[in-house]
């Protein structure tokens, strides 16, 4: 793969252009593309070459999610760039951690895991988990906010996405989702296809879930 700062120049255009779908909604040009720009990168780091994907395919919902996250967070707000880095690698050590403990970690741990303090953890989270608005005010009148629709183009590479974090699964956890989302088989129906128990099949399931929603929000 070229080095990132090339991939990264190579596709600000993928970025202007998801940037175009959300104009003249409320939040800046450059806000927007800032963000994108962070998707981008996002995608770049956690892009394989060999799942026989392109990085444009793989990287657009990604891009489109991080501009996304702009309109949940209201446009206006400004996090530092350090509470932005802190509040990624909670993300992702409380992915990690679910995985290997079956459950959220407390703030306490996620302290100690990243050699910080509690108060800081609480600041990371409070700072980029800000509910979403459903109206604006605009002077005097009050207006629905218009958040930008999904279409199908948008759908498809969505779908891309999610294909290629299936195809990293083995071939067990694989069927287990074949079975359970695609075909719509009860827990118990799956575990007597694949000869194990109800309980091992929830519990796989939700470490396969796990790594899919980690996969898909990075």
């Amino acid at each position: 793969m070229k080095n990132r700062d090339k991939l990264v120049e190579d596709n600000l255009g993928l970025v202007h252009s998801c940037c175009q779908k959300f104009k003249n909604r409320g939040i800046e040009y450059d806000d927007l593309f800032s963000s994108g720009c962070m998707g981008l990168i996002k995608a770049i780091d956690n892009f394989n070459p060999d799942y026989g994907l392109q990085l444009s395919t793989y990287a657009v919902p990604v891009i489109l999610g991080e501009i996304k996250q702009l309109f949940r967070n209201g446009g206006a707000v400004k996090v530092s760039r350090s509470l932005k880095e802190l509040s990624m690698k909670i993300n992702k050590t409380s992915n990690d951690f679910q995985l290997k403990h079956n459950r959220p970690p407390t703030v306490g741990e996620l302290a100690k895991i990243l050699e910080t303090t509690k108060e800081k953890i609480n600041e990371a989270l409070n700072a980029t988990r800000l509910p979403l608005s459903l109206t604006t005010d605009d002077e005097d009148d009050i207006k629905e906010l218009d958040l930008p629709c999904d279409d199908e183009v948008e759908m498809l590479t969505e779908k891309l996405a999610l294909k290629q974090v299936i195809s990293q699964l083995d071939t067990t956890d694989k069927k287990i989702i074949e079975l359970r989302y695609y075909k719509h088989q009860t827990q118990t129906q799956t575990a007597k296809i694949l000869n194990m128990t109800q309980v091992q099949v929830s519990r796989r399931e939700k470490k396969i879930l796990m790594f899919m929603r980690q996969k898909l929000s990075v």
